[in-house]
Order: structure tokens, then C-alpha cells, then sequence
């Protein structure tokens, strides 16, 4: 299982300097392998508003991505539901203050580690240190190659 955090699934959705990259990520891997969670559909959608209310999104273009997203999740990726003990690892996380985790990214981590996915993918730097402090399996995907 590979599981995916909303800053790798973002450029895959909306037209960003990674979206090719990102494209090309996922067509050179399996459906059967690709994973995000609950908490990614609430995290996308949180974007997509924050974008709204800054000015830098149309309401209707928000709207759009946002259908392109559910259909793509719900086609090529299994969506997994956050229970209690995601839940407590996130805590026992969030306890590790080096981490500087916030918890949203503390919940992704924790999601993917309670299920022992091969791989966690984020763009996120903090988050690829945090993961590796707390020893998940992380990687920035794309990141490496140019």
C-alpha cells in the first residue's frame, strides 16, 4: 500500500510546476496500490476554499476541482476512514514536540503507519522530517528527479 498526503495529490488535480511529474508518478503505478484517507477529501477541500477566500480560485473552479477530485480518488485510490487508534497514535505523535507536527499531518502519518504502508508520499519537507524522526517510510516521490 501506498499512501498519499493532500500535498501530492493537489498537482495531480490542479495545474501546479509538479503537475507533470505527479501525472506521470501515477501512471507508471498500480490503482490497486494507491491510498489516502477521509482526512485527505476534508484537507483537499480545505485548499480549495482557503483559495476561494484568498482570491486566487474562482468559486466555479473550486467546484470543478473538487468533482475531479472525488472522481479520481473514488475511481483510482482506496479511501480509508480514520478510526480510534489513528486517532491515539496521532496524539502520541503530536507528545513528540521535535516533530513540529501539526495535526493534520500528525493524522496522515498515523493513518499510513497503522497500516503499514510500504510508502508515505508528501511534498511537504516538514512532514518528510517528521516522518523519518518518527520512522515512517517517506519519500517526496518526484522531488529527486528533475
Amino acid at each position: 500500500m501506498l499512501y498519499f498526503d493532500t500535498s501530492f495529490i493537489v498537482p495531480y488535480i490542479l495545474p501546479e510546476a509538479t503537475s507533470g511529474r505527479i501525472q506521470q508518478f501515477f501512471k507508471d503505478h498500480h490503482a490497486a496500490e494507491l491510498t489516502i484517507s477521509d482526512w485527505t477529501r476534508v484537507e483537499f477541500f480545505s485548499m480549495l476554499a482557503r483559495e476561494v477566500r484568498a482570491g486566487g480560485l474562482a468559486e466555479q473552479a473550486a467546484r470543478e476541482a473538487d468533482m475531479r477530485f472525488e472522481a479520481t480518488m473514488a475511481q483510482s485510490f482506496l479511501i480509508v476512514l480514520p478510526d480510534r487508534n489513528d486517532f491515539d497514535l496521532c496524539k502520541r505523535y503530536l507528545q513528540r514536540f521535535e516533530t513540529g507536527l501539526r495535526v493534520g499531518d500528525a493524522l496522515h502519518l498515523a493513518i499510513a503507519n497503522n497500516r503499514r504502508a510500504e510508502v508515505f508520499y508528501t511534498l511537504d519537507k516538514r512532514l518528510t522530517r517528521a516522518g523519518k524522526l518518527l520512522g515512517v517510510p517517506v519519500s517526496t516521490g518526484i522531488l529527486g528527479r528533475v
